[in-house]
């Protein structure tokens, strides 16, 4: 068995009913370990480009407001987790996407909901394979927020402005 990575994102309804922790304290029975943590205010930006393979989908718009955060003002929590056959293990924890359909003990299954709007409030994102989640994380962490080297990496000199803290 290989070692893999996925991403997993407690998306804004998840940050909202302060789930995240049993969140992660189910995907810790994956016997997965965190290598990458980090909350994200989302832009629209990343929002396409996350969500790029359904853009024809009619229901595109209201999964890109939803995950910027629109309808609960909140963040992401965004995780990798890695460990053998990551991707299937953490699929299988999280649940299907339509709350309605995921079993109920999987985290779906016991936080999701479908929103009188027919908003699927699914409260998490999930990797659907190793191809996918190395173009995720890639696209939601840079190389330095994880613990360590995961994919190839460049060394580039950049000169640019950052925030620090004031004295």
């Amino acid at each position: 068995m290989a070692v893999e990575q996925s991403l997993v994102l407690v998306k804004p309804d998840g940050v909202v009913k302060e789930i995240s922790g049993d969140i992660m304290n189910r995907l810790a029975e994956t016997g997965l370990r965190v290598v990458g943590a980090k909350m994200v205010k989302v832009s629209k930006e990343l929002a396409h480009e996350h969500y790029r393979h359904l853009k024809e989908k009619p229901f595109f718009n209201e999964l890109i407001d939803y995950i910027m955060g629109k309808y609960h003002e909140r963040p992401v929590l965004a995780l990798v987790y890695e460990g053998e056959n990551a991707c299937e293990r953490i699929r299988k924890a999280v649940g299907a996407t339509n709350p309605e359909e995921a079993e109920p003990t999987s985290i779906r299954g016991k936080y999701g909901r479908i929103t009188s709007k027919g908003v699927f409030e699914n409260v998490v994102h999930a990797s659907e394979s190793p191809a996918e989640a190395k173009r995720e994380i890639q696209l939601w962490f840079s190389p330095g927020e994880l613990i360590h080297v995961i994919y190839p990496v460049d060394e580039k000199k950049m000169e640019r402005k950052v925030r620090v803290w004031r004295k």
